[in-house]
């Protein structure tokens, strides 16, 4: 049985304001993504691949961006036939405040590098708690047993110690743990990570690939994994999406794209 769309980007094209006019980061993107399924962005810098992943969000600055074309189409997890975009929401449309409703609680963003996303002057565990309480209707103790039993999913080893920790006293392994913990908190449909193990040394990032493979097997999340590298995701992407200058140039399973790379794809890394 075929999995169940949960995310259609159509035609997206997104430019920037500059001082020499327009410049266009991604022209004409499509694809779409199925509950379940972990799809891997890749491309070199300046791909367009990151500013694909924050316009889903809704989080480019609207002073400097514009999308004069495309929809970004999210569907309900109850949704019936997902083939037609009446039965789904286009996020493009939505207003800020019904865009912060569905920011963490329908899709949520795993950054890449989680000192700059983590509040330096807040305590770890008090971070997570706030997006649990902005999302749901909780006490602060409920809220806080939700957070110490995230720290457990992701394998801190101490998640007392680190609910207490402020960023600056944990590694950087451990921070990305509470930034996966924080981006699970409210049971997302659709996980955005980008490029979430670049800032990490080889060994610590074999072990947070690993803990995302666990954890989508368990949540059946979708994921979305935006990287440079192609052999970061070979063993974690069902389908590989390449980016070049703003443009999709090919798309396959991994071992489809290792064989085949065209010409564009081959500049692509």
């Amino acid at each position: 049985m075929q999995k169940q769309k949960i995310l259609d980007i159509q035609n997206l094209t997104v430019q920037f304001n500059t001082e020499g006019g327009l410049l266009t980061a991604v022209r004409n993107v499509n694809f779409s993504l199925h509950r379940g399924e972990v799809v891997g962005i890749v491309g070199e810098s300046g791909s367009g691949k990151s500013v694909s992943s924050l316009t889903i969000m809704r989080l480019l600055d609207d002073s400097v961006a514009r999308i004069p074309e495309g929809k970004i189409i999210f569907f309900e997890e109850n949704g019936a036939n997902n083939d037609q975009n009446t039965e789904g929401v286009n996020l493009l449309e939505l207003s800020e405040t019904e865009m912060q409703k569905r920011r963490g609680n329908d899709i949520a963003m795993i950054f890449q590098e989680p000192m700059t996303s983590l509040n330096p002057v807040h305590r770890c565990g008090a971070q997570v708690v706030e997006a649990i309480l902005t999302h749901q209707k909780v006490t602060f103790e409920e809220a806080k047993q939700q957070t110490l039993a995230l720290f457990e999913k992701v394998k801190l080893p101490d998640p007392q110690r680190a609910f207490r920790s402020f960023p600056h006293q944990l590694s950087g392994g451990q921070k990305q743990r509470v930034m996966i913990a924080m981006a699970l908190s409210c049971n997302p449909s659709v996980l955005i990570a980008d490029e979430p193990t670049t800032a990490l040394d080889v060994t610590v990032q074999q072990r947070i690939l690993e803990l995302m493979k666990d954890l989508q097997r368990e949540t059946n999340a979708a994921i979305v994994f935006i990287t440079h590298d192609l052999g970061v995701i070979a063993d974690i992407a069902d389908r590989v999406i390449v980016m070049y200058k703003g443009s999709i140039v090919e798309t396959g399973s991994v071992a489809d794209i290792s064989k085949t790379r065209n010409i564009l794809t081959q500049k692509a890394f």
